[in-house]
């Protein structure tokens, strides 16, 4: 290897092949610094912290790559042409694919829920059990598996049950048009005074009043607030209790009724009418 040219040629290449290294060292540092920054952020969820610290990662290298490329003289404007056509129709057979990741990237942002509560969306309602990046799953309250699609979530309108600490509800007792309402007022009031789980601040207290005059019956709305934890028993003690305070002062819940009139004209038979004969010429 006396001659210069040679000499220099695998120089070059020595000295290529370090630098090529020495970048992709570089560009590998560089990902996992920025993917651990990513994952040190307390404010995002832990799939979307994942999602987030690959893309960064693996775009760094691809980055790093291609610098690798042209340190040897490769031309990688075809090549980034070849790869953005590729991508391209990638993206277009894998539409529905990723218009969930991108819903489900939104909701991991957004937070309209989170792993726990109880959601209605659509004619679907259950408890999350997961949240990822194509699709949540829900549990219903008898224990059945729904397997629902990011893109569905994102484009209905999201019920969260759980999201807020208090709840208001309204428990409807139909009395008769007999019975006297105030006295019904105060059985309603007496009955739940010792119930501890009826928040009675400024602006939560009970409210008793009458909210329809329906066919059969006297509405009566019951209208308590209370923790979201006891939202549930509440409402069955609390139905309990008011009818059999109902009950024992005389008030009753009554059936609908109906009234049918007969007449007799509409029993009696129909008449039918005989054409007349004619008469032979």
């Amino acid at each position: 290897m006396d001659n210069p040219a040679e000499i220099n040629y695998f120089v070059e290449i020595a000295s290529n092949v370090i630098i090529a290294g020495l970048i992709l060292i570089a560009g590998w540092v560089i990902g996992q610094k920025v993917h651990g920054l990513i994952q040190n952020i307390k404010k995002l969820d832990n799939t979307l912290k994942s999602f987030l610290g690959n893309l960064a990662k693996y775009a760094i290298l691809v980055l790093a790559f291609v610098m690798v490329l042209q340190q040897f003289g490769v031309q990688t404007a075809s090549l980034l042409a070849v790869l953005a056509t590729a991508g391209l129709a990638i993206g277009l057979a894998l539409q529905g694919t990723l218009s969930n990741v991108s819903a489900g990237v939104m909701l991991l942002i957004l937070r309209p829920f989170s792993v726990g509560d109880f959601i209605s969306c659509g004619s679907a309602s259950g408890t999350v059990k997961s949240l990822g990046l194509f699709a949540t799953e829900l549990s219903t309250p008898d224990n059945i598996y729904i397997f629902m699609p990011n893109s569905n979530l994102w484009n209905t309108d999201i019920q969260n049950f759980s999201r807020n600490d208090v709840r208001r509800q309204d428990i409807i007792f139909g009395i008769s048009y007999n019975d006297d309402i105030n006295k019904a007022f105060k059985t309603i009031e007496k009955a739940i005074a010792k119930e501890k789980r009826i928040l009675t601040e400024e602006g939560q207290a009970p409210q008793i009043m009458v909210t329809n005059l329906g066919e059969s019956s006297v509405d009566i709305t019951l209208r308590i607030w209370s923790d979201r934890a006891d939202f549930a028993a509440l409402k069955v003690d609390t139905m309990k209790t008011v009818k059999e305070a109902l009950d024992k002062d005389g008030i009753s819940i009554p059936y609908p009724t109906r009234t049918i009139e007969m007449s007799e004209a509409a029993n009696a038979a129909p008449k039918t009418k005989t054409a007349p004969k004619k008469k032979a010429a």
